[in-house]
């Protein structure tokens, strides 16, 4: 009876030592963690986007109707987790990413001509509505393979920059 009593001591003993473990604190976690906050709209990644938005050509209008597409984009992203490798202070999470596929529309050879203001001259906001309307109704996914990369820093996993070809996945306009 002692070592039956013993045995569950032990074993309640070692659960509750894994209860106080952190169990987000890992390569896995951090990396769904971020791609979670894509398909949420978290703020960061609003933030993020507005500021690539600043640096278009869009006109205001068109500006928020990007923002609208990527809002749909980012919250349709689906993503599995394929692989977790740990060495020391480093890691990788190889992950599947399904998103919209923009890279075809992004692709397309486009003939100026078909894109005049009155006075005949090319107008690049003609384009862009003509662009935008084709990415608002993209339906066709694509998957890709990312490998994120992540370093731990003060006991905490932290995803490394990522490589642009890594956010052109994300976003749906990876052109290979």
């Amino acid at each position: 009876m002692k070592k039956v009593f013993l045995g569950i001591a032990m074993i309640l003993m070692l659960a509750g030592c894994s209860i106080g473990t952190d169990m987000t604190n890992t390569p896995t976690k951090q990396v769904e963690n971020y791609l979670d906050s894509y398909q949420k709209l978290d703020d960061n990644v609003l933030n993020d986007l507005d500021t690539l938005i600043e640096d278009t050509e869009y006109t205001i209008e068109q500006q928020a109707r990007y923002r609208d597409i990527m809002k749909k984009h980012y919250s349709n992203l689906k993503y599995e987790i394929k692989d977790e490798k740990i060495d020391g202070d480093k890691a990788t999470v190889d992950t599947e990413i399904e998103v919209t596929d923009y890279s075809k529309i992004l692709s397309e050879e486009i003939n100026k001509d078909d894109y005049k203001d009155e006075e005949g001259n090319y107008d690049p906001s003609k384009y862009f509505d003509y662009q935008l309307d084709r990415f608002e109704k993209a339906t066709e996914k694509v998957k890709y393979s990312i490998t994120f990369k992540l370093t731990k820093k003060d006991n905490e996993w932290v995803i490394d920059d990522l490589d642009q070809t890594s956010k052109e996945k994300i976003h749906g306009i990876y052109i290979h």
